[in-house]
Order: structure tokens, then sequence, then C-alpha cells
């Protein structure tokens, strides 16, 4: 779409990006972050709260979350599981480039707290430069208790304490 002409020149600027679900794929085809999204594991639409753990928190999206955090957001997708080439996950893995990964509530990675296969329990990853963050979560649903959380406001109160320093 022409549009993404204008997100990667944005992004090409040091511009920030968020590309959540559907726009964490977009951010892959279109080329702005490596991977792709592919059916979930089990080939069924998942649709539930679940626990992520928190890789770095010195980037803008996670600076006001403990490194090693574990926050509770909501999935919602089919095609969430996320896949790249060997070399491409050991160079986000030894960039830090992994924002999130899948867990359980007590923080433990594999088996059944990944829930649609992703590569490494990876739910969101970084650009190189740590600008564009694509994640498939849903950290937007849970900013108010009255709708049952408030563990993905960090996400957002991050953006905003940047935007306020700008």
């Amino acid at each position: 779409a022409n549009i993404m002409d204008a997100v990667r020149a944005h992004a090409a600027r040091g511009g920030l990006v968020l590309g959540v679900c559907n726009g964490f794929q977009i951010l892959c085809e279109s080329g702005l972050l490596p991977g792709v999204l592919m059916r979930n594991r089990d080939l069924k639409f998942i649709c539930k709260m679940q626990h992520l753990k928190v890789e770095r928190n010195d980037t803008v999206f996670t600076r006001r979350y403990a490194r090693g955090q574990v926050i509770k957001v909501c999935i919602a997708h089919g095609e969430g599981n996320y896949a790249a080439d060997d070399a491409t996950i050991a160079r986000l893995e030894g960039d830090g480039r992994v924002a999130f990964r899948y867990c359980d509530a007590a923080g433990r990675f594999g088996a059944g707290a990944n829930p649609n296969g992703s590569t490494h329990d990876i739910a969101g990853i970084y650009s190189e430069n740590f600008r564009v963050l694509g994640l498939m979560p849903h950290p937007e649903n849970l900013i108010d208790p009255l709708v049952g959380g408030i563990d993905g406001r960090g996400l957002f109160e991050g953006l905003a304490a940047f935007k306020q320093a700008a």
C-alpha cells in the first residue's frame, strides 16, 4: 500500500512506529522488521489472556516496565506464530531485539506458555535502532482497571513521556 512508503520514510528518519497484531504482520511484510507471522501451531484462532515477559526496559516502549517483569495482556489471532530463519533469530537474540516473550504467570517459557508456536517464544521484536516495535499481543486492551487490568498501560505511558519530552 502507498501509505507504507510514508511509514518507511518516518522510520528511516528515526520516528517511532508501533505495530500491534496485524500491524506486526504488516511491519514484517513491508521489510521494517524481519521474519513472518504464520498460522498458529494448532491452526486455530486464539483469544485469551496471556502472560508476557519484558525482555528489556531501556527502550521508549518499555521504560515504564521492569526488566524481566511479567505482564498480562490479551491475544486474539490466528496468525501469531513468529518465525524467521536461524541467522535472523540469532541476530535478534544477539542484538537484544526481542521485546517480549510468551511465558506463564511465573515467567517460565516454553510448552503451554507459548500459545501459538512462535520461535523462541517471541511475542514482539524491535528494529535495529529500537524505534520500530512489532508485537502480536494487544497491550491497548489492558490500560484501564474497568476493562480488566492495566498491564498494557506501561507501553503507552512510555510513549507519552517520550512525546512530552520531545
